[in-house]
């Protein structure tokens, strides 16, 4: 880990959500010189394919083609991702160790329920994560997160504002491609229904979201607060 806080810290339920729904955007971030990390909440042990040392070895290699900073999970249990407050307390702790600017989390309307749990978890946890008498390990600072941001995994929603990843598409697909535990299966599972062309199905979404806003691809991301603009509207 480096010593420096995290630009970016992007939470997921399970290890290749972040990829599905931010992948080209934290490639994109990372040629530029942020820090970005990702926190998976379980090892996905109830995939229906796969074990946990594959997705973990999976994963890594993802998070290598993305070119993040650091990458780890907290060991939950899959499909138990219930409002409870060790979880709290334990994604504070990894907040306030990594003081990122600025949280993702996958968006609250999924079909998969623990998408819509990590999203709640990691809302909570932002929040007591600034709280000076909210006590985690080892007597932690508190640490105040600047903008809660949400990407979409197997949604289709309306964005409240995306990013242009023409340029890093290929890094997002790789990445994705990292888990052939997942992705090269000829069976149906719960968790990623019609696995040979799903995929297919993430590059036709960010096509059409490129389309939206006039680039070849894009991610699309929803906000709970208006987004300010720091430059000329018009300019480049």
């Amino acid at each position: 880990m480096s010593d420096k806080p995290l630009h970016i810290l992007a939470f997921g339920a399970h290890a290749d959500d972040v990829e599905i729904g931010m992948g080209g955007s934290v490639a994109k971030l990372t040629a530029s010189g942020k820090r970005i990390g990702i926190c998976d909440l379980t090892d996905a042990d109830l995939s229906s394919n796969g074990t946990i040392e594959i997705r973990k070895q999976e994963a890594k290699k993802a998070a290598e083609i993305l070119g993040v900073t650091e990458r780890l999970s907290l060991g939950f249990p899959d499909r138990g991702l219930l409002h409870k407050a060790e979880y709290i307390r334990g994604i504070a702790s990894v907040i306030r160790k990594y003081q990122p600017k600025i949280v993702f989390a996958p968006y609250f309307e999924d079909r998969h329920p623990d998408h819509g749990n990590c999203a709640r978890l990691v809302e909570e946890a932002v929040f007591s994560a600034g709280i000076r008498k909210y006590q985690t390990e080892n007597f932690q600072a508190p640490h105040k997160v600047s903008r809660v941001y949400f990407y979409m995994i197997n949604g289709f929603h309306k964005p409240d504002f995306t990013i242009d990843i023409s340029d890093t598409m290929e890094q997002k697909v790789a990445a994705l491609r990292s888990y052939k535990s997942q992705f090269e299966q000829t069976e149906t599972s719960v968790e990623t229904p019609l696995v040979n062309g799903y995929i297919e199905t993430v590059e036709a979404r960010e096509k059409l979201f490129g389309q939206q806003v006039g680039v070849e691809f894009a991610e699309g991301f929803k906000s709970k607060v208006p987004i300010l603009l720091n430059r000329d509207l018009i300019g480049d």
